[in-house]
């Protein structure tokens, strides 16, 4: 991938890294956030941090920001509310629009239109703490994966192997969202596609001995793995960044973001969800299979910061 720079430090003018935020992914934004502030201030951007809160919209409009470059993690930051901030100022940002941020971050929405578009999901279905776990269990099978439909980093998500375990994981995932998805597990590989600038970058396994990648195996182990190159076939690896694309292209996300993807036993490619704002540290996914790529960190800022979204009022 080229990392050849169009634009100068200069011409991004004063630029607002958007991080921390109220979501119970606040900690993991700002650990982005500082990272992605670090790389553009040693590129010479004048870049500030601001951490947002309730009066963001009070802080942009004194802080005279030319542009936002969005590393706000889960809810606030990818779910389209500080995209309509932004486009209301008519500051331009970084990252998907209102509908790709809305469309992306929901992960019911997201599965309907992959299968609207022909696009390979695990079967689903939404629920709630009155739902019959035995019908559930009986029409979609078990084990199964239950999800809250609005947040990031595996929060509130459980595997369940029994009946009994099902309803307790659905009351679980209610007190992080009230809608909540059950879905087939798939039982295989786990991969990720991160997209820049409309391109699929390498693909990254991910390994784990956790029975999925939750919250602590992404944050917390030092048990997990991430292969990169990631051992599958040259065809399947075109397969399963054609894959994301079309999944990221679905959902009308833009600039960058990263797809989550499963193999099962007999091969076959299941899209999990999309994340329109990843995180941003030097061991992030995104990071990882851009040096892979060819692009260093900073180079990898800079060109997220340079295909913001323009706005107009």
């Amino acid at each position: 991938m080229s990392n050849k720079r169009v634009m100068s430090a200069s011409d991004f003018g004063k630029v607002a890294v958007l991080m921390g935020g109220r979501s119970a992914e606040r900690e993991i934004s700002l650990i982005s956030g500082q990272a992605v502030l670090t790389a553009l201030l040693e590129q010479g951007v004048d870049a500030h941090k601001v951490d947002v809160g309730l009066d963001i919209s009070q802080q942009l409009v004194a802080g005279q920001f030319d542009r936002a470059f969005n590393v706000l993690h889960g809810r606030g930051g990818e779910d389209g509310q500080i995209q309509g901030v932004l486009q209301s100022l008519a500051i331009p940002f970084t990252g998907s629009d209102v509908t790709g941020a809305v469309l992306s971050m929901n992960k019911m929405i997201s599965k309907q239109i992959w299968l609207q578009q022909g696009l390979p999901t695990a079967a689903f279905e939404q629920v709630t703490i009155d739902s019959d776990v035995n019908d559930l269990a009986t029409r979609l099978g078990l084990p199964l994966m239950v999800k809250p439909v609005n947040e990031g980093s595996s929060i509130g998500m459980t595997k369940v192997n029994t009946k009994d375990d099902l309803a307790k994981a659905i009351t679980l995932a209610t007190h992080y969202d009230a809608e909540v998805i059950v879905e087939t597990w798939i039982s295989g590989e786990e991969y990720t596609v991160a997209i820049l600038d409309q391109q699929a970058l390498p693909v990254i396994q991910l390994k784990t001995p956790h029975e999925f990648y939750d919250f602590d195996a992404k944050y917390k182990a030092n048990t997990t793995h991430y292969l990169c190159p990631c051992g599958l076939a040259e065809n399947d690896e075109k397969y399963c960044q054609q894959l994301a694309l079309d999944a990221f292209n679905a959902l009308r996300m833009k600039g960058w973001g990263r797809i989550d993807l499963m193999r099962d036993q007999a091969g076959k490619f299941y899209l999990l969800e999309a994340n329109s704002v990843p995180g941003m540290t030097d061991h992030s996914l995104v990071p990882m299979a851009a040096k892979q790529a060819g692009l260093s960190f900073n180079d990898l800022v800079w060109q997220i910061l340079e295909s913001r979204v323009e706005v107009s009022i």
